[in-house]
């Protein structure tokens, strides 16, 4: 087993050491079947004990799986229920429950946003696969192409833009998502000496377009503007993220690529992710770089740090792969893991604001002592998520009528929310700061954050009565802007 090492690496700054601004979030797939044909009440357990335990270890964003497979992990009228919960397509869960509502609801309450993670195309990850009757493959088939041993819409169609957007549409309007999510599945990962069937497409639909590679990428550049376009109009404060693979171009094919020999984007996977950038049709972006540092054909910090030259002034985060980190050595330290390396690399960058984990699972389980390392080292702090200032840069005014009162309860700090003219400037969620009586406020200090919480009271402390403290309470909106501070002596 390699040793974690405990002392923070050296490349980072020491102001990066416990930030108060990170996005820490981890992916929970279900595409992998976990809770396939699992009781409800196993299933609402199980997502529990994970959430508990990556709160524990500083999460503070979780993105979830809510559409693998055309089909739903929620309640919806227009896919059906997905095989990966009830193990039956169509199968309404018994008793019934709403997976991504429970997630909703169980997240906001530990204080972590929630991003619903979508497959925009892949319809059957497997041709022997039945598909629901109420499927819309069964009326409109041809809007649909096999490849490989697996089925997908056609990106090329409108008809399959037009059904994805109103899959968001739908998701955006009845459910208090903070986020909409895509992994790295745009067009399917190549498979060799088989061609992507679509040439009655490009004879339909490629006219102005010189060769099919451009025209694809188009076809992708397309959906995702309209996503973007729709998430803004019906809530502005939803964000719209990808996570793609995590090379972008190699530097044979581009000189402005990066030095790494493997599958690409740009002209593999036809996900032109930096033009989606600059354009503003995305909110974040988190290259999945799971390889190890000193992997041959894809080294994890030649990777970084092209990442974070090409941010295209879009908020970055990394894609970490739990397990490959720490199943290799720090290829300067060999009797460590690379978890320390990695952190430092990431916080070494201003244009990296943070990391996503994958998979949830791996955190969950505490692989390679990472929670542990998480939680004593790297996430010692609560930290806020980053402030997307090209969504509103305006902070919700400040809470009122902050007072300590004992009740049945104990002693508790009680405030109310400030008012606001319209939803962006409405406060969801407050900071709780603890400090000594005579120390100096300082908001940037992680460390002096005791609460970050929906609801308007925090419990005290309280032991003889002769300990004086100041606290202070903020809120925030649902970008995560800051209001001014109020502060309130008390007696613990």
């Amino acid at each position: 087993m390699i040793a974690l090492f405990w002392v923070f690496g050296a490349m980072a700054q020491t102001t990066n050491r416990y930030p108060k601004r990170e996005f820490r979030a981890a992916w929970i797939q279900t595409v992998n079947g976990q809770f396939s044909n699992m009781s409800t009440e196993k299933a609402q357990q199980t997502l529990l004990n994970q959430l508990n335990s990556l709160q524990e270890a500083g999460i503070n964003a979780i993105i979830f799986q809510v559409r693998p497979a055309a089909d739903a992990l929620y309640n919806s009228k227009i896919e059906p229920w997905s095989r990966f919960l009830t193990g039956e397509q169509g199968k309404t869960p018994n008793p019934y429950w709403d997976p991504m509502q429970f997630m909703i609801d169980e997240c906001h309450k530990r204080g972590m946003e929630f991003h619903a993670w979508i497959n925009p195309y892949r319809t059957k990850t497997n041709l022997s696969h039945q598909l629901a009757p109420s499927h819309i493959y069964n009326n409109h088939p041809e809007w649909f192409v096999t490849y490989g041993n697996q089925l997908y819409f056609d990106p090329a169609l409108p008809e399959s833009r037009n059904h994805i957007c109103e899959v968001i549409t739908d998701i955006v309007s009845r459910y208090d998502v903070d986020g909409i999510h895509m992994d790295d599945y745009f067009y399917p990962y190549p498979i060799a000496g088989t061609e992507y069937p679509d040439n009655d497409s490009f004879a339909r639909y490629g006219g102005g377009f010189a060769n099919k590679d451009d025209w694809r990428r188009s076809n992708v550049d397309v959906l995702i503007k309209r996503i973007h376009e729709t998430v803004r109009e019906l809530k502005p404060w939803v964000k719209f993220g990808i996570s793609p693979f995590g090379i972008y171009r190699n530097i044979s094919s581009d000189p402005l690529g990066s030095n790494t020999n493997g599958l690409q984007n740009y002209d593999d996977l036809y996900a032109d992710v930096l033009l989606w950038a600059r354009k503003g049709w995305i909110d974040y972006n988190i290259p999945q770089i799971y390889w190890e540092i000193g992997h041959k054909r894809a080294d994890y910090e030649t990777l970084i740090h092209w990442w974070a030259r090409n941010t295209e002034n879009r908020p970055l985060f990394i894609g970490q792969s739990v397990m490959n980190t720490v199943q290799n050595a720090d290829p300067n330290n060999p009797s460590m893991n690379q978890l320390p390396r990695k952190m430092a690399l990431q916080r070494a960058y201003q244009t990296i604001g943070g990391s996503c984990q994958w998979p949830a699972s791996s955190v969950v389980d505490n692989a390679g002592n990472y929670k542990d390392a998480l939680m004593q080292e790297y996430h010692k702090y609560p930290a806020l998520v980053p402030v997307f200032e090209f969504m509103d840069n305006k902070a919700p005014e400040k809470v009122r009528k902050v007072k300590s009162v004992w009740t049945k309860d104990g002693y508790m700090l009680f405030w109310t929310a400030p008012k606001y003219k319209s939803e962006m400037d409405k406060a969801v969620q407050y900071v709780v700061y603890c400090f000594d009586n005579k120390e100096d406020i300082n908001l940037d200090d992680a460390s002096k954050i005791v609460a970050i919480t929906r609801d308007q009271h925090y419990k005290l402390p309280y032991n003889n009565g002769k300990s004086k403290k100041r606290y202070v309470v903020t809120a925030l909106d649902r970008i995560h802007n800051e209001s001014k501070a109020v502060v309130k002596k008390v007696k613990l």
